[in-house]
């Protein structure tokens, strides 16, 4: 399973990094978010889930934010289906935005 958590984290690095973020991967000791992604000044904390079921339970749904900077969850889904949204204790494959359309607007 870790190896399908990496694999999501790679592909939604790139994802950014193709949309011209800057992606540090930051999993391990760091411990709160899985990417820190920089952009035009701007700098977001992102942290990847992924699931083959239809919900995921999330238990970092308190941090909406680290000191100032925005926190989100992208939500892999499987066939395609990647979901960006603020944290929340239980997410759905319709939850939030589409992870290409929310990188366009970014």
């Amino acid at each position: 399973m870790k190896t399908k958590g990496t694999y999501v984290e790679r592909k939604v690095k790139k994802a950014f990094e193709d949309h011209g973020w800057l992606v540090v991967r930051a999993t391990g000791s760091f411990g709160i978010a899985d990417l820190v992604c920089v952009k035009d000044n701007k700098v977001i904390f992102v942290e990847v889930k992924s699931t083959s079921g239809g919900t995921i339970y999330y238990k970092g749904y308190m941090l909406p934010k680290i000191e100032s900077w925005p926190f989100y969850v992208v939500a892999d889904f499987g066939y395609g289906k990647m979901r960006v949204l603020k944290p929340k204790k239980v997410i759905k494959p319709d939850d939030g935005v589409d992870l290409y359309e929310f990188l366009r607007k970014a």
